[in-house]
């Protein structure tokens, strides 16, 4: 079965580049022109999508902010801007990925691919693990604090599954990137720091347990 592909970019030739591309990949690609078009296109289930950040009347952080809840396909995007708050406001609004314009289709698609193989990896998985009063269903993808369900987004989770699932082992911020999307030649690893600040804000709430340990210089592990 193909890949389907959703690219959302109001530039017409940089649309009809990646269109072209995957295609020749194997992949069945839909596209759109304009944030309006994006949102009547979500029904067609893409199994990833490369969403344009700067675009008029409605942007690709709003698009996402708007479908978020009711996918969650990988979103990688796509931004001529490199400015750290906006790298940041979407991995916020549920972004998994993004890349700078210009940008190397080989690398654009290696992390397509990359975030793709991962899904199915996660769909064969059916292990719980618990660890004091946290459990983590792995299968279902959901964490919860004594019956209580914790809403994390797709790539906090995915951080939480690789360092749980290796519990006392260490792993550098370049080493996540690598395991999370298999790809990291280009990757800015960086985001990494920012995950975990949210999941450690997010368990917060619940208890004052620390999961995460950061091994100063190194990276983190899972402690309990």
């Amino acid at each position: 079965m193909k890949y389907k592909l959703l690219i959302v970019d109001d530039d017409e030739g940089i649309l009809l580049l990646l269109k072209d591309y995957f295609e020749l990949e194997g992949y069945l690609v839909y596209s759109a022109k304009s944030g309006e078009e994006a949102l009547r296109k979500i029904e067609l289930n893409p199994d990833l999508i490369l969403l344009d950040i700067n675009m008029p009347n409605l942007d690709g952080i709003t698009v996402c902010k708007r479908i978020r809840d009711i996918i969650s396909c990988p979103i990688i995007f796509l931004t001529a801007r490199a400015q750290e708050e906006d790298k940041i406001q979407g991995l916020l609004v549920g972004g998994d990925d993004y890349i700078i314009k210009p940008f190397s289709i080989e690398e654009l698609g290696a992390r397509v691919l990359a975030h793709l193989r991962r899904e199915e990896r996660k769909s064969q998985k059916a292990e719980v693990s618990f660890f004091d009063g946290l459990a983590i269903q792995y299968s279902k993808r959901m964490v919860s604090w004594q019956d209580k369900e914790i809403a994390f987004t797709k790539t906090e989770f995915d951080i939480i599954e690789v360092l749980s699932m290796n519990r006392g082992r260490v792993f550098d911020k370049e080493t996540i990137y690598e395991k999370l999307w298999g790809f990291d030649k280009e990757g800015d690893s960086s985001i990494i720091t920012e995950h975990v600040r949210r999941i450690r804000m997010k368990l917060s709430k619940y208890t004052d347990k620390t999961f995460i340990e950061t091994v100063w210089g190194v990276g983190y592990r899972w402690t309990i």
